[in-house]
């Protein structure tokens, strides 16, 4: 995975796995559960689904489909509904995503599958102007749309809409570089259609969720930008 860790990595004794470990998941648990830290006391996240909903406690996670499923059970929809997770705000912020590392004091929002669109489109140049990323589990969607490119003329694609197929052909399962890939290799002048879901809208205010104080919940978030994305 090109994603970094969720937690720093430090020479303490409170380092915390990986989530987004690049190896089998088999080998995952096995580290897992072979590591001294499963005796130590979890970690607990807030979240609420974007749109609104009541906040959930999640803890127990070590890679981003835990978290998902984790997520999932908590607000008792399938994991398939989650298209990405925003941290501290509400919004389709592509700068919150959940892709770096998150913060003790982070809260996780989750966007959720909204309506499905299909929008036809006409490759009059070589570059769409797309910039595109994946959830880590199974999802791609839009991350930017460059202005004025054939995209923004077009109208109907919006920043965070999951790209569910292109022409009938599912990209369910796809990382971003493979979308991008499909997307670049389309003959220029040709007419295609994408199918995408967007995700459902948060409310315009949300109260905002308090820090706590103190030095027990240092902040050990990466704030690199997410290098999981594709332009196309």
């Amino acid at each position: 995975m090109p994603f970094s860790n969720i937690f720093r990595k430090k020479k303490s004794k409170t380092a915390q796995p990986n989530l987004y470990e690049n190896l089998p998941q088999n080998d995952q648990k096995s580290l897992i559960s072979s590591s001294p830290e499963t005796s130590k006391p979890k970690l607990v996240f807030h979240a609420q689904l974007a749109h609104g909903s009541p906040t959930v406690k999640i803890e127990g996670f070590s890679n981003v489909r835990e978290l998902y499923s984790k997520l999932a059970d908590a607000f008792q929809i399938s994991v398939i509904q989650i298209i990405f997770c925003t941290l501290n705000t509400h919004k389709c912020d592509m700068d919150r995503l959940l892709g770096g590392q998150i913060g003790l004091d982070d809260f996780i929002f989750v966007h959720i599958k909204g309506e499905k669109k299909v929008v036809t489109v006409e490759k009059s140049e070589a570059a769409l102007g797309l910039t595109i990323t994946d959830n880590g589990a199974g999802y791609a969607f839009v991350k930017r749309i460059r202005t004025d490119s054939v995209v923004d003329k077009i109208g109907g694609i919006n920043v965070g809409d999951h790209i569910e197929s292109i022409d009938d052909v599912t990209m369910v399962g796809n990382r971003h570089f493979q979308v991008a890939k499909l997307l670049k290799e389309i003959p220029l002048n040709t007419i295609f259609k994408i199918s995408l879901v967007n995700s459902q809208k948060g409310f315009d205010q949300i109260a905002p969720w308090s820090r706590k104080d103190g030095t027990s919940l240092q902040q050990h978030r990466n704030r690199k930008v997410n290098s999981s994305t594709s332009v196309q």
